[in-house]
């Protein structure tokens, strides 16, 4: 286990939250070049809804009271997988898409999800496979399950 590991911890998202996860939304949607000037185009696609969290479809990963990703898993499917651009790549989305994954099979389901190209390395190294491809409002996205 590894200190962040250790130092994190997964819960649900509360309604009080809701303008600091989607603050966490655009800066880690917006990290990126390849979609940058479509997701500012459409501010709409950088919307967390509150249904969601309502829904109790919302997880947090927090280290020290920070919030620092979240996932949402409606039915199925992965909506949304985002983390503090500063900690990609050191667990916190691995450890989201885990406890998606096990909410996902709570309910009898394979977790499903849309991706951007890019980010296949990352879902393949948590267990996802590829399906297919999908179009997508800004572009092509694959297709993928757990």
């Amino acid at each position: 286990m590894s200190k962040l590991d250790e130092a994190l911890t997964l819960r649900l998202a509360t309604m009080e939250e809701h303008g600091e996860l989607e603050g966490l939304l655009r800066r880690a949607s917006l990290e990126l070049p390849e979609y940058r000037d479509q997701l500012i185009a459409n501010p709409d696609a950088m919307h967390l809804p509150p249904a969601q969290i309502a829904n109790g479809q919302v997880i947090v990963a927090q280290i020290d009271q920070h919030i620092v990703g979240f996932a949402a898993v409606v039915g199925g499917e992965l909506d949304g997988l985002f983390v503090e651009p500063d900690l990609w790549g050191q667990g916190v989305g691995r450890n989201l898409v885990d406890a998606a994954t096990h909410e996902a099979r709570r309910k009898g389901l394979a977790l499903k999800v849309t991706a951007n190209p890019r980010a296949r390395i990352f879902y393949e190294s948590c267990g996802f496979s590829y399906e297919g491809e999908e179009q997508t409002r800004f572009g092509p996205a694959l297709r993928m399950f757990r």
